[in-house]
């Protein structure tokens, strides 16, 4: 069923960003709301699915919809660092090196099935995700901003594929892994597809990001929050201080303190895009998963009988009781005291969302 259409003169403009996408991409809420998140947030995004599930088309139709510029990175075997980055070439007018740079350097960069790339061009997109920035020969070229690299990856095919080494994972945020649509959201899918369909328009300018950015940065943490995070990242690498020994021989290494880290920082965007400016324990416990599965190293006990990550983490959320505190109550207090904020602003933060 097509939803209605919203007045688009009131949206907050990442709603209307999302309604432009929803016009192509059907179904698939999960996938938007993380590749938001991982925009605010300034993280990375990588994206599991079988072949057809519209990955690459969600990236590009968001592309469109937020601005600025957009490059896609088909990943292949025989593709070599200097693809990717860039490099220099010699000009025989001028008898001199320039620099020619790669298709690394946009506000956002689609990596297509990132686990066909050799080793070797993995490390060399390892720096820009991490630093923001890339070295070629003796001098360092900064990634734009906003700057973002959203990754794909099918999950069935092995054959000419190289395992992505574990400290490029966790450099990306969030993992997110996207299933089958419904047979009605199938239905809609193949009537567009087989029909013309309206357009992604842009309704966003790379500035206004920056700028919503950096009120996610503002949005309120309680330290129960922090402390929450940290005992589910706790948890993974000490499963039996929460009570599940079980679960200790199906891991050989927990979530890293990034995932403490990423838990907040996603945690703080995903309260952002619902509309407040202080974090829940439940934005942090919603994308728990995502933040986390990437993370845990499984052992081959755990490989042998078939248990993936979501298997360990499900218990673990169970078992890690989010903290009963009263927050808005808390932050309203915090805001009045520190910055004298309008009551406007104060109805907006503290509302039934």
């Amino acid at each position: 069923m097509e939803p209605h259409r919203p007045d688009l003169g009131r949206q907050h403009p990442l709603e209307q960003a999302l309604y432009e996408v929803k016009k192509t991409i059907v179904g698939q809420d999960v996938l938007l709301e993380r590749m938001l998140v991982a925009l605010l947030a300034r993280g990375h995004l990588l994206v599991e699915g079988v072949p057809g599930l519209a990955k690459t088309m969600a990236i590009k139709t968001l592309a469109q919809a937020i601005g600025g510029e957009f490059q896609r990175i088909q990943f292949t075997p025989d593709l070599v660092p200097a693809d990717v980055i860039g490099t220099r070439i010699y000009n025989q007018k001028d008898g001199e090196f320039q620099v020619s740079l790669g298709p690394v350097f946009a506000n956002l960069v689609l990596a297509d099935e990132i686990n066909r790339a050799p080793a070797k061009v993995q490390s060399a997109l390892l720096e820009v995700m991490q630093e923001r920035q890339v070295t070629i020969g003796r001098e360092t070229f900064k990634a734009p901003d906003p700057f973002l690299v959203m990754a794909t990856q099918n999950p069935i095919e092995s054959e000419g594929t190289y395992a992505l080494p574990e400290a490029q994972v966790d450099r990306f945020m969030l993992k997110t892994l996207i299933g089958y649509p419904t047979a009605s959201e199938e239905f809609v899918v193949v009537e567009r597809m087989t029909t013309t369909f309206e357009a992604a328009q842009r309704v966003l300018e790379p500035g206004q990001l920056v700028e919503f950015q950096k009120q996610t940065d503002a949005v309120y943490v309680d330290p129960a929050v922090i402390e929450y995070a940290v005992r589910l990242a706790s948890a993974t690498r000490s499963p039996e201080s929460v009570g599940l020994p079980d679960l200790a021989r199906y891991l050989s290494f927990g979530a890293s303190p990034r995932a403490s880290i990423n838990l907040v920082l996603a945690g703080k965007a995903l309260a952002f895009l619902r509309g407040r400016d202080f974090a829940r324990p439940q934005d942090v416990r919603d994308l728990a998963r995502d933040v986390m599965r990437h993370r845990l190293v499984l052992s081959y006990e755990a490989l042998a009988e078939g248990i993936g990550p979501d298997d360990l983490l499900s218990p673990v959320l169970e078992a890690v009781t989010m903290p009963d505190v009263p927050l808005r109550e808390r932050r309203q207090q915090t805001g009045a005291a520190s910055s004298g904020q309008s009551t406007a602003q104060t109805t907006w933060a503290t509302g039934p969302r």
